[in-house]
C-alpha cells in the first residue's frame, strides 16, 4: 500500500506500507529509510567506530563488522512494531543507495516510542538527520498513531539536542548524574512530543 504525504520542508513523504508487523520504507525528496540490509553493515560498522560518533552512543570505538553482523542477525523486521523491541532503520541516498546512517526506533508500549539516531561525520550538518527524523515522527504519528515519542540525550551532546528541539520536542527531564557512561558518570536529557503537539 502507498500513501504520500506532502510537507513544505521535505517536499514528500512517501510510505510504502507492507502490512501490519512489517518494515516501512519513508521516501523523502533526498532519503530512503528502510530496514538494514547486509550491504549496509560495512559502511554502518565503519562510522561507528568513529570516536567522533561514539562519544555519545552505547557503544565503543571498538565497534566491528561483527557487532554490525550480529544486531541484524538479531534484528526481526517481520515482528517491526512489537513492545519492547528495538529496531534499526538504514537512512540511505534515495538514487544511490549510499548509507548516511540510520534510526534506531523502541516500541516502548502501545502508544509510546522512542527515537534515536546517528550519522556518519561526512554527511552531518547537511539537513539529512532533520528530514529522516522528520519523516520517522509523521510515520509514528500519522500512521502509526502513536500518542508520544521521546529521545533521550546526553547533556553535551548539543548537536542531537538542537535537532529535537527544532522538532518541537519538549525537554521533559534533567537527569544529574544518573548513568556511569564510558568511565564516568553524566548527566541526560529527556525531550519528548506529543501527538497533539507535533506540527508537520
Amino acid at each position: 500500500m502507498l500513501f504520500i504525504i506532502f510537507y513544505p520542508d521535505i517536499l514528500a513523504l512517501i510510505i510504502i506500507y507492507n502490512g501490519i508487523g512489517m518494515c516501512p520504507e519513508l521516501i523523502t525528496d533526498r532519503v530512503l529509510i528502510r530496514g538494514l540490509s547486509d550491504n549496509d553493515l560495512l559502511a554502518f560498522s565503519l562510522y561507528r567506530a568513529m570516536p567522533a560518533v561514539a562519544k555519545y552512543q552505547s557503544w565503543d570505538e571498538n565497534y566491528s563488522l561483527a557487532d554490525a553482523q550480529a544486531l541484524l542477525a538479531g534484528t526481526d523486521y517481520a515482528s517491526f512494531g512489537q513492545e519492547g523491541c528495538w529496531y534499526q532503520l538504514a537512512i540511505v541516498d534515495r538514487k544511490t543507495e549510499t548509507l548516511f546512517g540510520d534510526l534506531a526506533v523502541h516500541f516502548i508500549d502501545e502508544q509510546q516510542v522512542e527515537i534515536g539516531f546517528t550519522l556518519a561525520p561526512q554527511f552531518q550538518g547537511k539537513g539529512i538527520a532533520y528530514e529522516a527524523v522528520k519523516a520517522l515522527l509523521a510515520y509514528l504519528f500519522n500512521t502509526l498513531n502513536k500518542h508520544r515519542v521521546i529521545a533521550i540525550t546526553d547533556t553535551q551532546n548539543s548537536a542531537s539536542c538542537q535537532l529535537v528541539e527544532r522538532l518541537n520536542f519538549r525537554q521533559e527531564a534533567h537527569f544529574i548524574n544518573n548513568v556511569f557512561f564510558k568511565g564516568a558518570w553524566g548527566d541526560e536529557y529527556v525531550y519528548a512530543v506529543l501527538k497533539s503537539e507535533y506540527q508537520a
